[in-house]
């Protein structure tokens, strides 16, 4: 069956809804500083956007040269806090996009429940999202393994062929691919856009360019 359109558009948050990435990166680099793992700028946006708490905490590990304890990010919690509560915004033209989706439309993040209803929050895009957030710690696995757009997917009630992932890392693309779904790569943000390019994957650099992009990209067997 040819299917024209994506059924079902699944976000990520951070870098695709909320313009949080540059945030989370400056505030990194300082931390990581202080446990003694020394990053370039574009280091930070290669290797962290869109990393999952494990992946993050095993290249600061690596360049450190130790392990670190449980926990060892709760001291820190209260400069991201700060820094979100007083910079945070959506990504620009990401409501009108989500005013002008005519299907149905979800959220898939690698980060937990508590930072993704916070970020959405402060975002003023809570509501947008209520009842349809899947986070990374529902899944075995984070991106970039399939395993969190599949259990969003099934959950929303659509095939993995009729779905769309909008995506900011070069991880999320992965993940999206590996699932079997169409993936529009924003470029916009921090990732380089050769970062996310790749079989199946449609690049924009505007937000707002989304909803014309999602009617013209053909489906599965198009």
């Amino acid at each position: 069956m040819t299917l024209d359109r994506a059924e079902l558009v699944i976000f990520d948050c951070d870098g695709v809804l909320v313009d949080s990435e540059r945030i989370y990166c400056r505030v990194d680099r300082a931390v990581f500083a202080r446990l003694g793992a020394e990053f370039s700028e574009e280091e930070m946006a290669d290797l962290f956007v869109g990393s999952s708490k494990r992946q993050l905490t095993a290249l600061v590990e690596e360049r450190a040269g130790r392990r670190l304890q449980d926990g060892w990010e709760l001291p820190f919690q209260h400069l991201y806090d700060e820094a979100l509560d007083a910079e945070l915004t959506a990504v620009d033209g990401v409501t009108e996009v989500l005013d002008a989706l005519d299907v149905p439309f979800c959220l898939a993040s690698n980060g937990g429940h508590t930072s993704i209803r916070r970020n959405l929050t402060r975002a003023g895009l809570l509501d947008r999202f209520e009842g349809r957030v899947f986070s990374a710690h529902d899944v075995a696995h984070g991106k970039p393994a399939p395993d969190l757009f599949l259990h969003a997917a099934r959950a929303m009630g659509f095939p993995p062929e009729r779905c769309a992932v909008v995506e900011d890392s070069s991880y999320g693309v992965q993940a999206a691919r590996a699932a079997g779904m169409r993936v529009f790569g924003y470029a916009g943000g921090l990732t380089r856009a050769e970062r996310l390019a790749g079989p199946g994957t449609h690049l924009f650099t505007h937000m707002r360019e989304l909803p014309a992009l999602l009617a013209l990209v053909p489906g599965a067997g198009a």
